[in-house]
């Protein structure tokens, strides 16, 4: 029947991973006939599947002739990196959730914009409603004060120029001078609070962590009622926060 015709799907997809792995043992590029060669592949099939993954962005084809991985495969080996690494401390953040029975947030500093990269919660301690982005209210979170305090003059200012001080509820800080104050006078430094803030009933508390070079914060929150905790939770942070950046760091 027709459908045995030729190679399957199956088959096609192994030929193009085999000229994938071929493709990466090359840090300069090899041309078709080589990667055919290699891979034991006819010529003509090589050259359909190299089109196809260039097409794609899988490979990316030289002046010369020669194919090298392209942007799209890069861009997966980093996101896999980046996944690995939430794996590693993925353990760290549950701890912290059950010991505290408070909802664990991870937030990085990339490309100008505090992003939340993970959270770890449960039914006895639920998440925050994120009603409004964690990107747009730096200045009303924990867990986005304390990347604001930990940069440098140059980059705060940049932030806070794409950033309106939103009025998310009543204590919300809008004033810029007081939110830079308050930055710059934590009394209870490198932790930093939200107190209702972002969100009324909620309270929140934040210190830095690092992933390489890149900042970040770990954060938990919890009801306004367990606000008489906040000094122990703020002791717990410290610590985790070091195991989390240690595990961040790690070469993979």
């Amino acid at each position: 029947m027709g459908g045995h015709d030729g190679p399957t799907l199956i088959t096609s997809v192994q030929r193009a991973f085999r000229l994938l792995e071929a493709v990466s043992a090359h840090e300069n590029g090899a041309p078709a006939k080589q990667l055919a060669r290699e891979t034991g592949l006819p010529l003509a099939t090589a050259y359909h599947l190299l089109r196809t993954l260039v097409h794609d962005g899988y490979l990316r084809k030289l002046d010369d002739g020669g194919y090298v991985l392209g942007d799209r495969l890069r861009t997966m080996q980093t996101t896999g990196r980046a996944q690995a690494l939430l794996n590693r401390v993925r353990p760290t953040l549950a701890a912290l959730r059950d010991e505290l029975a408070a909802a664990a947030y991870l937030t990085f500093y990339e490309d100008g914009e505090i992003r939340v990269a993970e959270i770890v919660d449960s039914p006895r301690a639920p998440r925050v409603d994120l009603w409004v982005g964690f990107e747009d209210a730096g200045h009303a979170t924990a867990l986005g004060k304390s990347v604001l305090r930990e940069l440098d003059d140059d980059a705060r200012r940049d932030y806070l120029s794409r950033h309106h001080l939103a009025d998310l509820t009543p204590r919300t800080i809008t004033s810029l001078p007081e939110l830079l104050r308050r930055l710059d006078s934590s009394p209870e430094a490198p932790a930093v609070t939200d107190l209702e803030e972002y969100s009324l009933g909620t309270v929140c508390a934040a210190v830095p962590v690092y992933s390489g070079d890149t900042l970040g914060s770990l954060g938990v929150s919890l009801p306004v009622e367990r606000l008489s905790r906040m000094p122990d939770i703020r002791k717990r942070l410290i610590p985790t926060a070091s195991r989390v950046t240690r595990g961040l760091s790690l070469t993979i």
